[in-house]
């Protein structure tokens, strides 16, 4: 299937909406019948919306700045009410739609670091993120940072042979920034075009592993102050509204370029989403929304919208 294709485009789209079926169930099941042909927001359907836009935790900011939208807008001749709240949750989500540019030329190696807690699917991600950056036509290397978890840096060796990219590792318990200062050098001499950093799962309650971050993030500019890293940060939809609090928690460490939101296909709380891009505004990269790489998607605001109003295949 070619990329770019009109046929792949119709692929992902349908792997999109197969694994947004569970937050579109929990946001429109019921809520379809009061749609029917009305021009305006009856007190029932009104009511209805909220509590399903609760229930998919968009929170109570975004749902309320919607359903006000929605109550608000002028209505365009011929323009359903349906379509009008498709307009309105567009309006939230399209200023974080700013897909990873990846530079063609430049200081190289141009860095990716990774983080998030653990259990958000970081290690998986970073290998789907291998994958799409060779499709880029990029050289990738990684480095195993998180050294707390011997599994951790299996499970990175595993991505690089399964991709034939080169992975910079040291033994359990070594010094995280050590190991990707180390991959850094080694990155720059082969002339590499993106180095993915793993580190830590840490907890982000836990204060010295925030320190280690910034420690990392400082390495970083020490090795060379022209590299400006993307922080992405990895966190699963299916922890609703605590994946806010992580962001803002991570963003205040290291200062978050990117999110990456993981396991949307799992969860009926993939509404999250818009909660994030009206609190952070931190551009969204990346959604997850199933085990294949492919399913690892770059972020599109109106496919994203299109595919929850659409009934899934």
């Amino acid at each position: 299937m070619q990329e770019n294709s009109p046929t792949h485009h119709n692929h992902l789209f349908n792997r999109l909406k197969h694994g947004l079926s569970r937050t579109k169930d929990m946001l429109f099941t019921d809520v379809d019948k009061l749609f029917s042909g009305k021009q305006s927001l009856d007190p029932d359907l009104l009511e209805s919306l909220e509590e399903h836009m609760l229930m998919a935790d968009l929170g109570i900011n975004v749902t309320a700045s919607i359903l006000e939208e929605l109550q608000s807008g002028p209505a365009k001749s011929g323009s359903s009410l349906e379509e009008r709240l498709q307009e309105s949750m567009l309006h939230v989500l399209q200023p974080v739609d700013k897909p990873l540019a990846l530079p063609a030329s430049g200081i190289k190696p141009f860095v990716i670091l990774m983080a998030g807690v653990n259990g958000v699917g970081k290690t998986t991600s970073i290998g789907k993120l291998a994958a799409w950056c060779k499709q880029q036509g990029k050289s990738v290397m990684l480095a195993a940072g998180d050294t707390f978890r011997a599994a951790a840096i299996e499970q990175l060796q595993n991505w690089g042979k399964r991709h034939d990219v080169p992975v910079v590792t040291q033994h359990k318990g070594a010094d995280s920034a050590a190991v990707i200062f180390d991959a850094l050098q080694s990155a720059r001499s082969k002339d590499i075009d993106v180095l993915i950093a793993d580190t830590a799962g840490r907890l982000h309650t836990q204060g010295n592993l925030m320190d280690e971050l910034k420690k990392i993030r400082k390495v970083i500019t020490k090795f060379d102050p022209a590299i400006e890293p993307e922080c992405l940060l990895v966190l699963d939809a299916g922890t609703g509204q605590n994946a806010l609090t992580q962001a803002r928690q991570f963003d205040a460490a290291i200062g978050i370029t990117g999110i990456m939101l993981t396991k949307l296909d799992g969860t009926a709380k993939g509404g999250i989403i818009f909660a994030l891009a009206r609190e952070m505004g931190i551009p969204i990269r990346f959604i997850g929304v199933g085990e294949q790489a492919e399913d690892l998607q770059v972020f599109n605001s109106r496919d994203f919208i299109q595919a929850l109003f659409e009934t899934a295949a």
